[in-house]
């Protein structure tokens, strides 16, 4: 198993005030950082970070969000092209940077909803949109790991059972499911039976709290989790996805409104901590 930590706790720019972050995550323990690529117009930059990170010896994922300008279950084919180039230009930048997963909800537009749960076209337009974006993915030899949110975020993938049976009608290689803890602790009744629909698919896992601070000391049901995901094989990375306070455009976005940790620092210590009991405790 691998560790990591998602770089959006700071930033959601790879610049040189993002170094010291990195550094620190190395200095901490983990093996990989997850970085949010959001800029699509800077290769050179994702090139140069590849050779820091190298440098470091961390690991490198990378995460993927679309809004309603490039949303790919659009009814504007216009719209669905341009989900569509955004994604595979997002696999480009990965691919500069090194990465072997592009991670998130980049299925559908973040924060847009139509007033009804998803229809046929809409399903429709999903599966074969990524099925084009898949043929990129290994073309460029990046993994995408989509993400179900819960029902808050996108009305579009909300469960395991939605992500497995989307998944298998891209019917791609490179097209797999990730798993992320706070939206299963939403969306599931059933946390093993989440994990077990993605059995076959799982290439990525998020381990976040309820509260989006220190994973285990909240609510999530923990064993839960790690009991089957031991139980279905995985072992690939885990990353923690929590969010503060010292990335301001993102309080909004993830209503983050007190500090609910002692520093950023110990909350990646503690985590990290945490995951390698968890896992010693079954693996």
């Amino acid at each position: 198993m691998q560790f990591g930590f998602n770089l959006l706790m700071w930033t959601d720019t790879l610049n040189d005030a993002a170094l010291p972050y990195a550094d620190k995550m190395k200095e901490i323990g983990f093996d990989v950082v997850e970085v949010p690529v959001f800029d699509l117009d800077n290769m050179a930059n994702y090139e140069k970070w590849n050779k820091r990170f190298d440098e470091l010896g961390l690991v490198r994922t990378g995460t993927a969000i679309r809004g309603p300008a490039e949303n790919m279950i659009s009814s504007d084919p216009a719209i669905r092209k341009a989900g569509i180039e955004a994604n595979k230009r997002n696999l480009d930048c990965c691919a500069a940077l090194g990465c072997k997963t592009m991670a998130g909800p980049f299925h559908s537009a973040l924060g847009e909803f139509s007033g009804q749960g998803v229809t046929e076209d809409e399903w429709k337009w999903g599966v074969e949109g990524m099925r084009e974006v898949a043929e990129h993915a290994a073309k460029v030899g990046v993994t995408l790991g989509l993400e179900y949110v819960n029902r808050f975020e996108c009305y579009f993938l909300n469960t395991a059972a939605d992500g497995a049976r989307f998944v298998k009608e891209v019917d791609h290689p490179s097209c797999g499911m990730m798993y992320d803890t706070f939206h299963a602790h939403i969306e599931e009744k059933n946390i093993p039976n989440a994990i077990r629909a993605l059995k076959d698919c799982l290439v990525h896992v998020h381990i976040s709290e309820n509260d989006r601070s220190t994973p285990g000391k909240g609510n999530v049901r923990w064993p839960e989790n790690f009991d089957t995901l031991k139980e279905i094989g995985y072992d690939g990375i885990m990353v923690v996805e929590a969010f503060g306070l010292a990335l301001e455009k993102l309080v909004a976005a993830t209503k983050i409104w007190r500090k609910m940790y002692e520093t950023e620092e110990q909350l990646a210590a503690d985590a990290l901590a945490f995951m390698k009991s968890e896992v010693a405790k079954r693996w």
